[in-house]
């Protein structure tokens, strides 16, 4: 599994589309572990365009801090399942969190 993170100043940004990079972060579900991490520079902000760019790269899933509901239809399109209203927290920290299942999620920080 890949799970990508929007970030800004390596902690996840509240705005997801407009991130100054992703950490891309391989899992191994079975071990509950952490494989590899890669940092990758999206393209400038259009609207649809993350969702594609994102699954060419073999996300499986989004941990966001906020994002708008077109957005999260966009990447439900592509199989890409997306969690919202997570704490600004580094990638590990945050991917830790999921793979113990104490990822907290709380309010959806966009509301467009």
């Amino acid at each position: 599994m890949k799970i990508a993170i929007p970030l800004a100043d390596g902690k996840l940004t509240m705005h997801f589309g407009h991130c100054a990079s992703f950490a891309l972060i391989d899992v191994n579900l079975a071990e509950k572990t952490i494989l590899n991490r890669s940092d990758v520079i999206p393209p400038p902000h259009e609207p649809g365009l993350l969702p594609p760019w994102l699954a060419e790269r073999g996300v499986n899933m989004i941990i966001a801090g906020g994002m708008g509901q077109r957005a999260q239809g966009l990447f439900a399109a592509q199989d890409i399942q997306v969690f919202v209203g997570a704490p600004a927290d580094t990638p590990e920290a945050l991917v830790g969190y999921y793979l113990s299942g104490t990822l907290q999620t709380g309010t959806n920080a966009c509301d467009h």
